[in-house]
C-alpha cells in the first residue's frame, strides 16, 4: 500500500493482544504508533481528585501497552474523554490538573522511551484543547520534552484560521500529524491544503509521521464510524491506498516559494 507505519486505536489497553500486534508489525517491517481515546470514566481534568488519580493510572497502562506493541509514540485527546463538555470555558484549575497529570507520567515515559502527543479536537468533542495555541500552552506548562502536540487536519480545519500557520506556531512542540480530509474521506478529494501543510512541516524541520486518518465503509464493521459516515464505494483499504498515493505525490513536489 506504500505505507511505512500503522496506527493502532486504543480504548482499553488490557483488551489489546499486544504480543500478536507487535509480532505482526515486526513480521511486516512496519512501525507502530498508537492513538488512545479515554473511556468516559477516565478524566485527568475531573474536579474529583480520585477520578484524576485513576486517570494517571490508566494513562500509565496506556504507555506500557503502547511500548509492548513496539510503539514509541502514544497520542490522542488524552486530556479528557471525548464528549466531556461542561458548560464553561477552560478554567485555571483544569489546566493545572492536566499539567499535573502529565507531569506524573515523566518516569514511565522515560522508562518506556515513549513520546506523548496531545491532540486538540473540535468544539463538538471537547471544550478544553481545541487549538494549537491551547495545546502549546499546556505543553509549556508541563515542561517535558517528551510531551508535545498532534495536529489533526480534520479538527484543525474547524478550529484554526490557517492550518499551516498553526503548524509553524508549534515548532518543536509538534510530534505527530493526522492527515485527514475535511470529510474524513480519501486525501485529495476535499479542500484541506495539504501542499501548504507539507511546506509548513518542512519549514519547522518536522520528521515525524503523516498518519492517514479517515473512514472507509465496511458493512461487516457494524460499530465503525465509517459505516455511518463514509461513502459506501470507499473501503478502508481503498482509502488507505488512495490517500498514500496522494500524500507521496505531495511530498515529492518542490517547496512552494
Amino acid at each position: 500500500m506504500g505505507l511505512s507505519g500503522v496506527e493502532i486505536p486504543m480504548f482499553d489497553p488490557s483488551a489489546l493482544p499486544v504480543d500478536s500486534i507487535r509480532n505482526a508489525f515486526e513480521a511486516n517491517g512496519l512501525e507502530c504508533t498508537v492513538c488512545a481515546i479515554l473511556p468516559k470514566s477516565i478524566n485527568p481534568i475531573s474536579p474529583d481528585a480520585g477520578v484524576r488519580r485513576r486517570a494517571i493510572e490508566h494513562l500509565t497502562r496506556c504507555v506500557e501497552a503502547a511500548r509492548a506493541m513496539g510503539a514509541k509514540l502514544l497520542g490522542g485527546p488524552l486530556f479528557a474523554p471525548i464528549g466531556y463538555l461542561p458548560r464553561h470555558r477552560p478554567r485555571p484549575a483544569e489546566l493545572s490538573w492536566a499539567a499535573t497529570a502529565f507531569q506524573a507520567l515523566s518516569s514511565v515515559l522515560d522508562e518506556n522511551d515513549m513520546q506523548l502527543s496531545l491532540e486538540p479536537v473540535n468544539r463538538s468533542e471537547t471544550f478544553f484543547l481545541r487549538t494549537a495555541a491551547e495545546a502549546k500552552q499546556l505543553c509549556e506548562l508541563i515542561g517535558n520534552p517528551r510531551i508535545g502536540v498532534t495536529i489533526d487536519t480534520f479538527h484543525a480545519n474547524i478550529e484554526e484560521r490557517n492550518i499551516a500557520s498553526a503548524i509553524l506556531s508549534l515548532g518543536s512542540h509538534l510530534k505527530h500529524v493526522h492527515a485527514s480530509e475535511n470529510d474524513r474521506g480519501p486525501l485529495g478529494r476535499g479542500h484541506i491544503p495539504f501542499a501548504a501543510i507539507v511546506d509548513a512541516l518542512r519549514a519547522i524541520g518536522y520528521n515525524g509521521y503523516l498518519m492517514i486518518e479517515g473512514f472507509g465503509y465496511s458493512a461487516n464493521e457494524k460499530n465503525a464510524p465509517g459505516r455511518l459516515w463514509a461513502s459506501t464505494d470507499i473501503s478502508p483499504e481503498a482509502l488507505a491506498m488512495e490517500s498514500a498515493r496522494y500524500l507521496n505525490d505531495v511530498l515529492s513536489r518542490p517547496l512552494i516559494v
